[in-house]
Protein backbone atom coordinates (compact mmCIF):
# COMPACT_ATOMS: atom_id res chain seq x y z
CA UNK A 1 0.00 0.00 0.00
CA UNK A 2 2.75 2.62 0.48
CA UNK A 3 4.17 1.60 -3.15
CA UNK A 4 0.41 2.97 -4.25
CA UNK A 5 0.70 5.81 -1.81
CA UNK A 6 3.85 7.41 -3.11
CA UNK A 7 2.65 6.92 -6.72
CA UNK A 8 0.05 8.63 -5.50
CA UNK A 9 2.13 11.45 -4.20
CA UNK A 10 3.99 11.97 -6.53
CA UNK A 11 1.13 11.89 -9.26
CA UNK A 12 -0.08 14.92 -7.64
CA UNK A 13 2.92 16.51 -7.18
CA UNK A 14 3.21 16.13 -11.30
CA UNK A 15 -0.67 17.57 -11.32
CA UNK A 16 0.57 20.68 -9.32
CA UNK A 17 3.85 21.46 -11.33
CA UNK A 18 1.74 21.36 -14.49
CA UNK A 19 -0.99 23.77 -13.15
CA UNK A 20 1.84 26.12 -12.07
CA UNK A 21 3.86 25.88 -14.57
CA UNK A 22 1.83 26.02 -17.56
CA UNK A 23 0.09 28.95 -15.74
CA UNK A 24 3.62 30.94 -15.33
CA UNK A 25 4.53 30.03 -18.66
CA UNK A 26 1.62 31.87 -20.20
CA UNK A 27 2.56 35.22 -17.84
CA UNK A 28 5.13 36.43 -20.98
CA UNK A 29 2.54 35.91 -23.83
CA UNK A 30 -0.08 38.53 -21.49
CA UNK A 31 1.56 41.45 -22.97
CA UNK A 32 1.20 40.36 -26.73
CA UNK A 33 -2.62 39.80 -25.76
CA UNK A 34 -2.19 36.06 -26.81
CA UNK A 35 -2.59 34.26 -23.57
CA UNK A 36 -4.29 31.36 -22.99
CA UNK A 37 -5.44 28.53 -21.07
CA UNK A 38 -3.78 25.74 -21.77
CA UNK A 39 -4.80 21.92 -22.14
CA UNK A 40 -2.39 20.95 -19.56
CA UNK A 41 -3.63 23.30 -17.01
CA UNK A 42 -7.04 21.47 -17.46
CA UNK A 43 -5.50 18.21 -17.23
CA UNK A 44 -3.04 18.97 -14.07
CA UNK A 45 -6.31 20.36 -12.37
CA UNK A 46 -8.33 17.27 -12.96
CA UNK A 47 -5.26 14.86 -11.86
CA UNK A 48 -4.94 16.87 -8.69
CA UNK A 49 -8.54 16.19 -7.99
CA UNK A 50 -8.46 12.71 -8.92
CA UNK A 51 -5.23 11.95 -6.69
CA UNK A 52 -6.03 14.18 -4.02
CA UNK A 53 -9.64 12.15 -3.67
CA UNK A 54 -7.73 9.25 -3.74
CA UNK A 55 -4.78 9.98 -0.92
CA UNK A 56 -8.03 10.75 0.89
CA UNK A 57 -9.64 7.33 0.05
CA UNK A 58 -6.52 5.25 0.98
CA UNK A 59 -6.35 7.26 4.61
CA UNK A 60 -10.04 6.25 5.22
CA UNK A 61 -9.43 2.64 3.92
CA UNK A 62 -6.10 1.99 6.25
CA UNK A 63 -8.33 3.11 9.04
CA UNK A 64 -6.64 6.91 9.71
CA UNK A 65 -8.70 9.92 9.33
CA UNK A 66 -7.33 12.97 7.57
CA UNK A 67 -7.78 16.25 8.95
CA UNK A 68 -11.04 16.78 7.22
CA UNK A 69 -10.94 20.43 7.86
CA UNK A 70 -7.80 20.69 5.87
CA UNK A 71 -8.84 18.64 2.66
CA UNK A 72 -12.28 20.93 2.50
CA UNK A 73 -10.61 23.70 2.50
CA UNK A 74 -7.92 22.25 0.33
CA UNK A 75 -10.72 20.67 -2.20
CA UNK A 76 -12.75 24.18 -2.62
CA UNK A 77 -9.28 25.81 -3.62
CA UNK A 78 -8.83 23.28 -6.09
CA UNK A 79 -12.74 23.17 -7.55
CA UNK A 80 -11.84 26.81 -7.55
CA UNK A 81 -9.04 26.25 -9.84
CA UNK A 82 -10.97 24.29 -11.96
CA UNK A 83 -13.85 26.53 -12.28
CA UNK A 84 -11.92 29.25 -13.81
CA UNK A 85 -10.10 26.80 -16.11
CA UNK A 86 -13.46 25.65 -17.45
CA UNK A 87 -14.62 28.94 -17.91
CA UNK A 88 -11.86 30.56 -19.47
CA UNK A 89 -10.90 27.60 -21.24
CA UNK A 90 -12.47 28.72 -24.78
CA UNK A 91 -11.24 32.53 -24.84
CA UNK A 92 -8.79 33.38 -27.54
CA UNK A 93 -6.97 35.61 -24.84
CA UNK A 94 -7.36 35.34 -21.10
CA UNK A 95 -6.05 38.39 -18.49
CA UNK A 96 -3.01 38.18 -16.44
CA UNK A 97 -5.54 38.47 -13.76
CA UNK A 98 -6.54 34.78 -14.25
CA UNK A 99 -3.20 33.53 -14.86
CA UNK A 100 -2.19 34.71 -11.76
CA UNK A 101 -4.88 33.43 -10.18
CA UNK A 102 -4.85 30.00 -11.28
CA UNK A 103 -0.91 29.75 -10.34
CA UNK A 104 -1.74 31.69 -6.81
CA UNK A 105 -4.64 29.31 -5.88
CA UNK A 106 -2.25 26.45 -7.10
CA UNK A 107 0.98 27.64 -4.89
CA UNK A 108 -2.02 28.24 -1.71
CA UNK A 109 -3.07 25.02 -1.95
CA UNK A 110 0.47 23.71 -1.31
CA UNK A 111 0.94 26.22 1.53
CA UNK A 112 -1.92 24.61 2.64
CA UNK A 113 -0.84 21.09 2.27
CA UNK A 114 2.64 21.68 3.73
CA UNK A 115 1.68 24.37 6.64
CA UNK A 116 -1.60 23.44 8.35
CA UNK A 117 -1.14 20.31 10.79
Amino acid sequence: MLIVKSILVVLHIIGFGVVFGSALAQLPAVKKGAAKISAGMLHGSWLLLATGLLLVGSLYMLGTSPNNMKIGVKLIVLIAIIVLILVNRKKDRVSGGVLGAIAGMSALNVCLAVLWH
